[in-house]
């Protein structure tokens, strides 16, 4: 009991390290918060363009999460979910290590649009993806401790979790972005935005490719 509490728990921080590290990769979208209140010289604007951003980012997640709550709930099949939801994961890691070029849709989204923009950056990268072996575990652990369940009831319980799922990461995401875009904002600017971009292609990629070994490994392991 004690170990499933340890690592139901250890489950729920990594979907909050995993939102705050979504939050911090310029990739999920901070800079265009920043650009929005710069252009339209309200502070107002950047709250605005942050909620549109996390708007499309959650519904991103729950794109990706919403499926995988209604299959966990065949048990017996609940292993092999897992480690095909990690290989999954792990291909898409691979595929954007291997395709450093980012997606051309996203250029063509208008600048007003972050909610699409927002959705799409997060499908296109991967974004969601990340979470399925995370969710996937706490389903697993949550399942365990109920003992056998009715299966109506089990999938209404992975739908639920979805939601918080989805919700505690995008907070998380929201407030790691809204921190660095207020301090670009108000301290530092565009200016040195320009001079100090940092890509993170290859480390989200590579921390892609971990949570998808990750979760492969808990799966066999029974977490």
């Amino acid at each position: 009991m004690f170990g499933d509490m340890t690592t139901v728990t250890a489950l729920w921080w990594a979907v909050i390290f995993s939102g705050l590290y979504h939050g911090i990769n310029p990739g999920m979208g901070w800079p265009l918060a920043v650009s929005a209140a710069l252009m339209e010289r309200k502070h107002s604007a950047m709250p605005k363009a942050l909620a549109m951003l996390a708007a499309g980012h959650f519904l991103a997640m729950i794109g990706i999460l919403l499926p995988f709550s209604l299959m966990i709930f065949l048990v017996e099949w609940e292993m092999h979910i897992r480690v095909g939801a990690g290989l999954l994961v792990i291909a898409m890691g691979i595929y954007l290590l291997i395709n450093r070029r980012h997606p051309k849709i996203l250029a063509r989204i208008h600048p007003a649009r972050l909610a699409l923009w927002s959705f799409l950056a997060a499908m296109a990268h991967g974004a969601g993806l990340m979470l399925v072996p995370i969710f996937l575990g706490i389903c697993a652990v949550d399942a365990d401790d109920t003992g056998h369940l009715a299966a109506q009831t089990l999938m209404g319980s992975n739908v639920k979790t979805a939601f918080v799922v989805a919700l505690v990461h995008t907070a998380a995401m929201t407030v790691a972005g809204g921190v660095i875009a207020m301090v670009i904002y108000l301290w530092l600017g565009l200016k040195f935005l320009s001079k100090t971009w940092f890509n993170l292609d290859v480390v989200w990629a590579t921390s892609l490719v971990l949570v998808g070994v990750f979760g492969v490994s808990f799966a066999y392991l029974g977490h």
